[in-house]
């Protein structure tokens, strides 16, 4: 399932509940729920959804690693990276 398909069952639920919603504001309400969780975690904070999942940056250290095609030596500087821990209803309902 893609963003769009997503979007599109957002809109489908409002719809079968009978609730008018263009599915231009359906996509709107996802792409805000992603964008909200992605500066949240930019801040350094931490998104938890009871249920679901946490997700939250972590530093990575700067390391050495190798190109597989050249077998050169690169540098990788330190970043922050996103990490998602699934929680226990979201493991439940994928068994």
């Amino acid at each position: 399932m893609n963003k769009a398909e997503l979007a599109a069952k957002v809109w489908e639920l409002h719809s079968k509940k009978g609730v008018e919603v263009s599915k231009k504001h359906a996509e709107e309400v996802v792409d805000f729920i992603f964008d909200t969780i992605a500066e949240t975690m930019k801040k350094g904070d931490e998104v938890s959804i009871a249920g679901f999942g946490t997700f939250v940056a972590r530093q990575r250290k700067a390391r050495q690693a190798r190109n597989p095609r050249t077998g050169a030596k690169v540098n990788v500087p330190a970043m922050k990276v996103p990490k998602f821990k699934a929680g226990k209803g979201l493991k439940d309902a994928v068994k």
